[in-house]
């Protein structure tokens, strides 16, 4: 006999991460690699590009970029980053590629689509009732295309969107999360992170004493001491470790 028990969900708060987590931030790189480089298709690309996000979380770091920086400084970085990443793979960049490797790849950020998965689950965790956002960093104008590109902004409510050229803070900075409870009205407690970068979303949810969910589908290593609550590689672990967690017993 097909039980008539009503499934009851215990309220939450759940922010995603968006470059490399709502969708492939691999495939612009890729493409940008290929274009000016003529590399081929058995390079190692998710290498590559696992080094360039620490090239620029580290240069960001090195330079002190802060959630509104220099737009030389944001240059510098932009660049320096392809030189280290190509140098590990012993192919040191010709004077000029630098700029060309960051105008391609640039080019190739507004054309893109979400994961597979991703959009179901947040349509999904709306439907139970919980409040769904999206925390990224970068300039303001910049993030927002990709947004639009992406086609979410018709998804999530634009009050619970919060992007770090826009709010002064920016991760791994406790100040943006804490920002984001007070603007959305939730709290630490209730309140999921799910984000690829460990430097970046790991340790800012763990920080602010947010739950992080660490998407980590390029089986990245830990950077940290930092604990995230909760490892997936797919939308389908995500929601699997939500269901579990959002269900009253």
């Amino acid at each position: 006999m097909q039980s008539n028990k009503k499934i009851v969900y215990d309220k939450k708060n759940i922010f995603f991460d968006v470059d490399d987590t709502l969708y492939d931030h691999l495939q612009p790189l890729r493409g940008a690699l290929q274009d000016v480089l003529g590399l081929p298709d058995n390079f190692p690309y998710a290498e590559a590009y696992h080094r360039f996000r620490y090239y620029s979380d580290w240069l960001s770091a090195q330079e002190d970029l802060s959630a509104v920086p220099e737009a030389d400084a944001v240059e510098r970085m932009r660049r320096r980053r392809f030189e280290l990443t190509m140098e590990e793979f012993g192919l040191p960049l010709q004077s000029g590629q630098a700029e060309e490797l960051q105008a391609q790849y640039l080019s190739r950020q507004f054309e893109i689509v979400p994961f597979e998965g991703a959009y179901e689950l947040i349509r999904r965790l709306q439907a139970e009732g919980h409040t769904v956002g999206l925390i990224t960093n970068g300039e303001g104008e910049h993030q927002r295309r990709k947004l639009e590109a992406l086609d979410v902004l018709s998804l999530v409510d634009e009050h619970l969107i919060f992007i770090s050229g826009m709010t002064g803070y920016a991760k791994p900075d406790r100040r943006l999360f804490e920002y984001v409870n007070k603007q959305s009205g939730t709290d630490a407690r209730s309140s999921y992170y799910i984000g690829d970068s460990w430097r970046n979303d790991v340790v800012g949810a763990v920080d602010a004493g947010w739950t992080i969910i660490w998407f980590n589908h390029r089986e990245a290593l830990p950077e940290s001491d930092h604990q995230p609550h909760f490892v997936a590689r797919s939308y389908e672990e995500i929601s699997r470790i939500l269901t579990f967690e959002f269900v009253k017993q």
